[in-house]
């Protein structure tokens, strides 16, 4: 196999694993799990998200949280955006990444957004330019790339014509999102495909769910396509509250257990990553869907 010496890995939990969470926790408890995934050596960690408090209340208090990270040079902090009021937001903090997303699913984006894919892409210039020229970096990112309820409802076409409209306004990363957990080895060539060459320079980063247990399945395939590129979260956490059966993106600690075994190097530590993944299972009272986090044990016996 054709595979990457490095692969950097991008924690969402923090923000994509406790959004579906019924339990909110508080500011000292997420910036505990912070400062944990930092320790552990994560290059880049989403914090929070800048969206509706009443439709996801576990991200009310984003800037608070912001406000509070802790000082580090070696940590890309990002959070997520899904309108202009939300990069505004953003702006108006020192986060140093900002993600602007939308849907190219046709369902999903009215959605998730209140707006039709034509219309979200235009909302994704403006997002671009607004936070470019507060000076932060840009991850540009499509959901629902592989399908939003099937694997054919979502036109390649139209992947690609997005990819283009983000591309062109010089973002830092394209980050294409599996957010159903439809995709597929298959279908990941085949995306990958079509959309390398538009993205030409701009590094391409994959955000694949587990839904269907292909996830760390679709990472080799993506690696074998030159991608070194992928968002994670501790513990198999997350999801997508406005898709129903949508389950946990893949897990931060299986991937870099399946990074190790192919001696490609990803710069984190499994074990302290998966102990928070422990506590956080003790914490919302149920298992997470990852694998390697539940073979250490946190009894000093």
């Amino acid at each position: 196999m054709n595979l990457p010496n490095r692969v950097t890995i991008t924690e969402v939990g923090p923000r994509d694993g406790l959004q579906m969470e019924t339990r909110i926790l508080s500011i000292e408890q997420r910036l505990d799990l912070i400062a944990g995934l930092v320790e552990a050596g994560l290059p880049a960690i989403q914090v929070a998200s800048f969206v509706h408090p009443g439709r996801v209340p576990q991200m009310a208090d984003a800037e608070a949280l912001i406000q509070r990270l802790p000082s580090t040079d070696e940590v890309q902090f990002s959070a997520l955006t899904l309108n202009l009021k939300g990069v505004e937001r953003a702006c108006r903090t020192s986060i140093a990444w900002i993600e602007a997303s939308f849907s190219v699913s046709d369902t999903h984006c009215m959605e998730n957004s209140g707006m039709t894919v034509e219309q979200a892409c235009q909302e994704t210039i403006r997002m671009i330019a607004v936070g470019q020229l507060a000076g932060r970096k840009i991850r540009g990112s499509l959901q629902c790339v592989f399908g939003c309820s099937d694997p054919m409802d979502t036109p390649l076409e139209q992947v690609v014509h997005a990819a283009q409209v983000v591309v062109d306004q010089g973002v830092d990363r394209l980050v294409l999102a599996d957010t159903a957990g439809l995709a597929t080895p298959p279908s990941v060539r085949r995306m990958l495909t079509a959309v390398l060459p538009v993205a030409g320079a701009v590094p391409v980063a994959l955000h694949l769910h587990d839904t269907r247990g292909l996830g760390l399945v679709n990472v080799i395939a993506a690696m074998e396509m030159g991608i070194a590129h992928f968002d994670t979260a501790l513990g198999g956490l997350g999801g997508c509250p406005f898709m129903k059966g949508a389950a946990g993106n893949i897990a931060t600690e299986d991937t870099l257990y399946l990074m190790d075994a192919l001696g490609i190097s990803a710069g984190a530590r499994i074990e302290p990553i998966a102990r928070w993944s422990r506590r956080l299972s003790r914490l919302f009272g149920h298992d997470l869907p990852g694998k390697v986090y539940r073979l250490g044990s946190d009894d000093p016996s």
